[in-house]
């Protein structure tokens, strides 16, 4: 068994830096956006900086639960999004504005409501 107050806290930390994220993402139309100017990147830059938090945080989860947790909800791409993590943290200067922007517009708002009902689950 797990220490299910460290998950929750862990699952609380996730879903502070979701919100963040999905905040930061709103002023964004298309990938341009973040790059076109000094805003834009300051932006793009703090999205990535919560992104790798996240994915580190999944990891952790991983590892308290003995990989179990994260395998009950296969609706989200664990793998996807632990790799995200890495290639952010290893490859920031080949990394292409569009695929946050895509993460932002097409995954965030279906991992928050996930990692929500996980919350919810063990408590």
């Amino acid at each position: 068994m797990y220490d299910e107050e460290l998950v929750l806290d862990i699952l609380d930390q996730i879903v502070e830096a979701i919100e963040i994220v999905q905040e930061r993402c709103k002023f964004a139309n298309c990938e341009n956006d973040f790059m076109d100017t000094k805003e834009g990147q300051e932006k793009l830059d703090s999205i990535c900086m919560k992104l790798i938090a996240v994915g580190e945080s999944l990891k952790n989860i991983d590892k308290l639960t003995d990989k179990k947790l994260l395998e009950e909800y296969p609706q989200i791409e664990w793998r996807k999004i632990k790799g995200i993590r890495d290639f952010i943290s290893h490859h920031y200067f080949d990394l292409d504005a569009e695929v946050i922007f895509g993460i932002c517009q097409d995954h965030i708002d279906d991992l928050l409501v996930v990692l929500k009902q996980m919350r919810s689950d063990l408590e």
